[in-house]
C-alpha cells in the first residue's frame, strides 16, 4: 500500500506558503498547490485534503510528492508535456537546402525538407528564416557580354550624374505590343473583406506601341502611340521630340540597340539634325535606360488591370496617364556610380566563370 510522503516545513517555508495563499498576485494554481502542502504538513491524508479542497486525490498526491522532492521549485511550474522536442541539425538543413534538390522537384519546400529530416515543417521554416534562405524564390538576371560595356556604362551613367550644360538628357524606348484586353465577364468590385475580381481569360482587341522619352532633369514624358515600331515610326517620334523641346538645347538621347534606332534613314535624319546625339546602352542592359522605370509604372498602375474594348480606348488611357504624370512630374534619381556597377558586374562574371568551369569538370 502506497503511503503519502511526510511533509515537514521550516518556519520560513511555512511563512512563504502562507504568503502565497494570501497574496492576490499569486496564480490560482500556485495558491492551490500551497494549500495542499500546508494541509499535508498538518499530517492530513491525501483523500482528506482532496475532499476539503474539492479536487482529485491523484492531484493532491502529485504536488505533495513534488514539494517533498524539490520544495517550492517543485510546485511553481508544470513539467513539460508531450514528447521531448526534436532537435534540428541546422548545418545539415542549410547544406541540403543550398546544395541539393529533392526527388522529382527543382527546390525544397518546408514539407519535403521536414520529411527528409524527420522534423516539423514549422521548424524548417523557422531555421530558413534565421539563415536567410528562401528556396521558393528565384531571381532573374542577365549579364551583358558587350565588349564595350564599360565604355557605354560610363557614358550613360555620366549623363545621369553629371548632365552637360545647356542640354537635355532624354531616355527613349518603345513599349511594343501593348494589348487592348477586354474581360469575358464583368468582375466584382472591391469591398471590405473581399478583393476585387477579374476573369483569368480575356478578349484581344488589337495592340499599340508606346514610344516614350523621359526627361532625366524633371521627369517629364514625351509620348506617342503608334501601330507599329519600325524605323518609320521611330523617325516620326524623333520629329515629335524635335518639336516639343527647346530649339536652343542640345539633346542627348539614350536608347537601346534595336535595329530601327540605327537604320540608315534614321542616321541620315540625325546627320541633318546635329543637336541630337545618340547614346546606346550595352546589349542586354536595358536596366540602364531609366524610361524602363516609367514603363513599369504605367504597366502596374494603368495597363495590367485595365479593361479596354478597343485600341482607341487603350490609347486614350495611356494618353490620360501621361498627361496626369506630366502635371506633377518627379525625376528618377540615379545614385549608383559607374565604378560601383562595374565592380558588381566583374564579381558576377567571375562567379559565372567559376560555375561554368565546375560544370565542365
Amino acid at each position: 500500500m502506497r503511503v503519502a510522503a511526510d511533509i515537514v516545513l521550516s518556519d520560513e517555508e511555512k511563512a512563504e506558503l502562507e504568503r502565497l495563499v494570501r497574496s492576490k498576485m499569486t496564480s490560482v494554481r500556485l495558491a492551490q498547490r500551497a494549500r495542499i502542502v500546508l494541509l499535508a504538513a498538518q499530517g492530513k491524508q491525501n483523500k482528506v485534503i482532496a475532499a476539503e479542497l474539492k479536487i482529485g486525490r491523484v492531484q493532491v498526491g502529485r504536488w505533495r510528492r513534488r514539494y517533498g522532492e524539490k520544495r517550492l521549485a517543485g510546485i511553481e511550474r508544470d513539467l513539460p508535456r508531450g514528447a521531448p522536442p526534436t532537435t534540428v541539425d541546422v548545418a545539415k538543413l542549410v547544406e541540403l537546402t543550398t546544395q541539393t534538390q529533392p526527388v522529382a522537384a527543382t527546390h525544397w519546400s518546408t514539407r519535403t525538407m521536414a520529411a527528409k529530416l524527420g522534423v516539423s515543417a514549422a521548424s524548417v521554416s523557422r531555421h530558413w528564416r534565421a539563415n536567410g534562405l528562401k528556396p521558393h524564390l528565384v531571381r532573374g538576371f542577365k549579364i551583358s557580354r558587350d565588349p564595350k560595356f564599360a565604355e557605354k556604362l560610363e557614358d550613360i551613367v555620366g549623363l545621369y550624374m553629371a548632365p552637360p550644360e545647356h542640354a537635355l538628357v532624354l531616355c527613349c524606348d518603345e513599349k511594343s505590343q501593348v494589348q487592348a484586353l477586354d474581360r469575358t465577364q464583368p468582375g466584382l468590385p472591391l469591398k471590405p473583406g473581399r478583393a476585387a475580381t477579374m476573369t483569368h481569360d480575356y478578349k484581344r482587341h488589337g495592340t499599340t506601341t508606346l514610344f516614350a522619352a523621359l526627361n532625366v532633369l524633371d521627369g517629364q514624358i514625351i509620348a506617342q502611340c503608334q501601330q507599329r515600331h519600325r524605323h518609320i515610326e521611330w523617325l516620326k517620334f524623333l520629329r515629335q521630340i524635335d518639336r516639343e523641346t527647346p530649339k536652343g538645347k542640345q539633346l542627348h538621347l539614350i536608347a537601346d540597340n534595336y535595329a530601327t534606332h540605327k537604320h540608315p534613314k534614321v542616321q541620315a535624319w540625325l546627320a541633318k539634325h546635329p543637336r541630337f546625339t545618340m547614346h546606346f546602352t550595352p546589349t542586354s542592359a536595358s536596366w540602364l535606360n531609366m524610361v524602363e522605370r516609367f514603363f513599369r509604372d504605367i504597366t502596374t498602375e494603368q495597363i495590367r488591370r485595365g479593361v479596354f474594348t478597343s485600341v482607341a480606348e487603350l490609347i486614350a488611357a495611356i494618353d490620360g496617364y501621361v498627361a496626369h504624370h506630366n502635371k506633377q512630374p518627379k525625376p528618377f534619381i540615379w545614385t549608383k556610380s559607374a565604378r560601383d556597377i562595374l565592380q558588381k558586374v566583374i564579381r558576377a562574371n567571375s562567379r559565372l566563370s567559376s560555375k561554368q568551369n565546375e560544370a565542365l569538370h
